[in-house]
């Protein structure tokens, strides 16, 4: 996608430096910041503070990550210490440890020698298929909205509501949820939509910066407006993103988006979540029960960044003082909520059933 009319990756392999680039997302949607990553602490580092985030961007980060580790030192200790490290930076976003587990089973057999160039060209294939599941993942979500676009007086927008960001910043390009968005936007369909501010970190406001440098109508809402916009029919579909979801089709995403799903269930509005293959955990049945949710530190609570009306980025606290705050960072929509499945394949009900048919080898490789 692009910024001020320059095409960017969320992260890329910059050669002149031989080294790898991130937009740093803490300072947007204010400043657009590029850092370069050069040491294994500094990729932990950027995962752990969010300066990359969203489950698929965390995985390509981590594959970048095992390539600087096999460059400094290719034994088979260095590699597991790497994984280790890697893994341990946060615990929900399954993509991380499908990265991790990948790099590490196809640099194993390699000699030494081998295992630097190996890693690093495996970490930018891992980069390019994330792009191209997202844009799939596009084409089909596209599909849904022209359905609903085809039965709405001319020119009346289709009227989505999507929570947290899982946009292209999320991802290495086009996001999950937002590339049926863009893809339909592109194609001429009239849409508008309404984003969740998502508190605590506010990722709302990524998504409102990507989707107004793309042209698309859209509004920034508070968490709980959601609910009140469907009871008054002002909501046509939800499309959300996710950071694991089971092998029957239970999502785990961002904070509030199980009060999405009941929402919608109770109003009639279809909730589809944009589900990126390397997302599925087939290891896990019952998601409440068996995720293991992030609780990330409580200044993400009381304190805000922004904008103050002297241009300058601040911090404010919110809380009065010595008020304690619990952030549990993600919640599990059970499959019941959710009306479907958009995966790189097409789209699914929310079952093992309907993740096995589309995605046969995987569910066969959980079962042998």
């Amino acid at each position: 996608m692009k910024v001020n009319g320059t095409h960017y990756r969320s992260l890329w392999w910059d050669y002149d430096h031989d080294a790898l680039q991130i937009i740093d997302q803490r300072w947007l949607p204010h400043d657009f910041r590029v850092q370069q990553v050069n040491t294994l602490q500094e990729f932990a580092d950027a995962i752990v503070e969010m300066r990359v985030r969203g489950a698929p961007l965390i995985g390509a980060t981590a594959a970048y990550g095992m390539a600087l580790a096999m460059r400094l030192d290719p034994s088979d200790a260095a590699m597991d210490q790497a994984w280790s490290f890697l893994n341990a930076t946060r615990p929900t976003a399954i993509n991380l440890r499908w990265a991790l587990d990948r790099c590490r089973n196809h640099l194993r057999p390699l000699a030494a020698g081998e295992r630097a160039a190996a890693a690093l060209v495996l970490a930018h294939e891992i980069a390019d298929e994330d792009v191209g599941i997202n844009r799939s993942i596009g084409a089909h979500g596209l599909e849904l909205i022209r359905k609903i676009a085809a039965n709405k007086p001319a020119g009346e927008p289709v009227r989505l509501l999507t929570h947290c960001n899982a946009g292209w910043i999320a991802t290495v390009d086009w996001g999950t949820a937002t590339s049926p968005m863009y893809q339909a936007h592109d194609a001429g369909i009239p849409i508008h939509v309404w984003v969740d501010e998502t508190r605590p970190r506010n990722q709302g406001a990524l998504t409102s910066w990507e989707l107004g440098s793309h042209g698309i109508s859209h509004s920034y809402i508070t968490d709980n407006a959601g609910g009140h916009l469907m009871q008054h029919g002002q909501v046509d579909l939800v499309i959300t993103g996710t950071d694991r979801t089971t092998r029957r089709g239970d999502v785990c995403n961002k904070i509030g988006t199980y009060l999405k799903a009941l929402a919608a269930k109770d109003n009639g509005v279809p909730f589809y979540v944009a589900l990126p293959s390397p997302t599925i955990d087939w290891t896990v049945l019952d998601g409440v029960a068996e995720i293991p949710i992030e609780e990330r530190s409580e200044r993400e609570i009381t304190h805000v960044q922004g904008k103050t009306e002297d241009g300058a980025i601040g911090v404010v606290q919110v809380t009065p003082d010595g008020t304690p705050g619990g952030n549990p960072a993600f919640d599990v929509t059970r499959n019941r909520l959710v009306t479907g499945l958009i995966t790189e394949r097409g789209i699914c009900e929310a079952s093992e059933d309907g993740l096995a048919r589309l995605f046969p080898e995987m569910a066969a490789a959980r079962s042998a």
